[in-house]
């Protein structure tokens, strides 16, 4: 990757629980100038969980704040640029365990950034890995995956190219919208062979999202991450 980035970093072991919901849900939280996106007809959420590592914020990598968790709770948009269609997310919450990251996110990024207590686990063997995030908002919430060790491409047309390939990422803010652009290459996922959550939605993410307590995951992957790339966010002007 080049110059004129913001942040770069790598996103690594990104477990992906996504939900099939009505799209009413998210009609206040969609940004101007967007719309939903869709995959095979179907409006989706995803609760993700990865690991931020070798972190710089323009080429500096700040004590304490290299190596850190995040889970997010998003949603897919797209945003027509002249001719040429942008598929990106947008958060509806962004956690992570370090104060100064969530404070440049929100004031730079104006994301929906909370700086909570968190941990991972990583545990490699021959046959299986096992990845899991925790946080804690009143109490402890985890997500957990057991995956295979064999990791494949994405298929083209794919559930899973759909999820983890948007490049862009939109924000509301009150009547604007924000975009930046996230650069990485094609990610590998790994096989699931099981997976289990501990939460409450209501309780990290409010009463709109209450309903995902009584939903299972449509489909959970895997994916390996890479390096990444975030370059400085602009605002979307036009009517």
């Amino acid at each position: 990757m080049g110059s004129g980035y913001f942040l770069k970093a790598a996103w690594r072991k990104l477990v992906m629980m996504n939900y099939v919901i009505d799209p009413q849900v998210l009609t206040n939280y969609v940004p101007r100038h967007t719309e939903l996106d869709f995959w095979d007809g179907k409006c989706y959420v995803s609760l993700v969980g990865f690991m931020f590592q070798n972190t710089q914020v323009k080429g500096i990598r700040v004590p304490w704040h290299v190596n850190f968790e995040e889970v997010n709770l998003r949603f897919y948009v797209r945003y027509k640029d002249g001719e040429a269609w942008k598929r990106g997310v947008v958060f509806v919450n962004e956690i992570v365990p370090k104060p100064l990251i969530s404070w440049i996110a929100n004031i730079l990024y104006k994301e929906h950034y909370l700086c909570l207590p968190m941990h991972h686990e990583w545990i490699e063997r021959n046959h299986q890995l096992e990845i899991a995030y925790s946080w804690k908002k009143k109490h402890w919430h985890h997500m957990k995956v057991i995956a295979s060790p064999d990791s494949k491409p994405i298929e083209p047309g794919s559930e899973e190219e759909f999820i983890s390939e948007h490049y862009w990422g939109y924000t509301k803010v009150h009547d604007r919208t924000s975009e930046y652009e996230v650069e990485h290459p094609r990610w590998e996922v790994y096989p699931i062979q099981s997976f289990s959550l501990a939460l409450n939605f209501e309780e990290v993410y409010g009463s709109d999202f209450a309903f995902l307590n009584n939903m299972q995951p449509h489909s959970v992957f895997l994916a390996e991450g890479s390096a990444i790339g975030v370059k400085k966010g602009k605002w979307i002007t036009g009517t």
